[in-house]
Order: C-alpha cells, then sequence, then structure tokens
C-alpha cells in the first residue's frame, strides 16, 4: 500500500504535470476513490505556480474509471489580481476520466464577517466515539483511513451520515490536498436507506473552502445529508470541519444511485 504522500514524491514528471500509479488498495470498486482523484488535481494545480494563493472554491467532475498509470495535467485559465483559475485533467488509457476547475484567491479585508457553521452541538467526542466497522468497506476506506461514529443515532435524520475521519500517512501533504483527500470519504447520505450491494458513484463534487487547515491529530468531522433522491440520482450537502470545530469545507455533491 502506498499513500499519498509517497504517490507524490515519486511521481514521474511531465512537461505539464506528472505521471503516478493508482493502485488497487485505493479503489472503490473498479475506479480510484474520488477524493483521492481530486486530491491529485489539485496537487496537479499547485505545482504550476509555488506562489499560489489559498484555493477558495473547486468544480471536480468524476467522468470515467481511473485506475492504474494515469496521468494528471495542469494549467492556469486566468490571472487576476486577487484570483487564478486553474484547470486539472486526470487521464488514463481510456482518455479522461477526472477534471476539475479551481479557484485560488487572496484573502482580502471585508466588512463581511459571517460564519454559520458550526460542528453538530451533539457530536461524540472522537476519543469516546465507536469505529466505523470495515468489513465491507470499499478497499480504500479500509487501507488508508481510520472512521469513527460521531453522532449517536437519536440525533441523525434520515438520509444522513456523520463520521469522524483520519488519514494513516499525511506527512507533508498540503492542508488543502489533505482537507480533498478525506471530504469525499463517507458513502453517499441514501446508502444506509438502500441495499449494501447497490452501485453508487460521485458525478460531480463542488467545495467552497472556508479557511480551516487540519488539526494537529489529524481527524475531521464531516457530515453527509441528502434531502432528495429520485430517478437514480441523489443531491447531497457535505459539511467538514477540522477536529477543533473550525470549518474546513461548505460542499455539494450529485451522486448516481444505480438502484
Amino acid at each position: 500500500m502506498v499513500g499519498l504522500p509517497d504517490m507524490l514524491v515519486g511521481a514521474e514528471p511531465l512537461e505539464d504535470g506528472f505521471a503516478l500509479d493508482i493502485t488497487e488498495d485505493w479503489l472503490q470498486g473498479r475506479t480510484a476513490y474520488g477524493g483521492l482523484t481530486s486530491a491529485i488535481a489539485l496537487a496537479a494545480a499547485q505545482r504550476i505556480d509555488g506562489e499560489l494563493p489559498p484555493l477558495r472554491s473547486g468544480q471536480l467532475a468524476m467522468i470515467a474509471p481511473l485506475a492504474g498509470r494515469i496521468e494528471a495535467r495542469a494549467r492556469v485559465l486566468r490571472r487576476g489580481r486577487n484570483a487564478t483559475w486553474a484547470a486539472a485533467e486526470l487521464t488514463g488509457e481510456k482518455g479522461v476520466g477526472f477534471t476539475a476547475s479551481f479557484v485560488f484567491m487572496r484573502r482580502t479585508e471585508s466588512v463581511l464577517a459571517i460564519d454559520n457553521y458550526p460542528p453538530p452541538a451533539a457530536a461524540i467526542p472522537v476519543e469516546e466515539a465507536a469505529p466505523v466497522p470495515m468489513a465491507q468497506a470499499p478497499a480504500f476506506l479500509r487501507s488508508h483511513f481510520e472512521c469513527r461514529f460521531a453522532l449517536p443515532k437519536a440525533e441523525l435524520g434520515e438520509a444522513d451520515l456523520c463520521w469522524w475521519v483520519r488519514l494513516r500517512e499525511r506527512a507533508g501533504l498540503h492542508p488543502e490536498v489533505e482537507s480533498l483527500l478525506c471530504g469525499d470519504a463517507l458513502p453517499t447520505a441514501v446508502w444506509p436507506l438502500l441495499s449494501f450491494s447497490v452501485p453508487i458513484s460521485s458525478m460531480h463534487w463542488h467545495v467552497n473552502m472556508l479557511g480551516a487547515a487540519p488539526a494537529a491529530d489529524g481527524w475531521w468531522l464531516i457530515r453527509s445529508t441528502s434531502e432528495f433522491a429520485r430517478s437514480g440520482g441523489a443531491s447531497e450537502h457535505i459539511t467538514q470541519w477540522n477536529g477543533e470545530g473550525a470549518p474546513a469545507i461548505a460542499g455539494m455533491q450529485s451522486v448516481a444511485v444505480f438502484g
């Protein structure tokens, strides 16, 4: 098993990106885990320019299965006075499997100061939280993450999951790369309402970065909820906080549900 830090260090340089191998321990079914491809795309974009401002938002599209040898390429679309737009693309042997659009933006003075993303009040402290069983978990989750239940069942809604998540190998990762790598770790919120054999697949994930860096212990609190599922698709909201309760990502995801 190879963690993302070693994958990036050992990547083969290309003129406009790099190539690396996605091994079976990173798979979710027949494709790479979406948080991994998102993190790889962000790492490719960050290599364009070592002085990019912080990531402000990203639009991530999981287009086709990716596994084995892939190539990651990125380019700048526009540089403004405060913001830089960049695009990234991951390709495998059958062509494009993943695309991303990123906005990097400098922090500026503002009269606005709104912060209405408090963590769940009933969240169980991570040291008291029960481990998530991994017997039926996909390969990437069993191999690379620690997960614990973060809310009592009585506090959860119908399509509602809330876990503590920590990456096993994180040393050397950029904080933004780590947050994306962990941010898609939960199953889709409607999955517990279905047979575990029903295939599901993320299609689009939009993330707004709220600025929190990972806490020293590496734990993230992540909650996924769905208020709409019909005709083979589900819409879900994913919110992520660091272990100290500071908001890190507000996201929305479109998921295909094949059953």
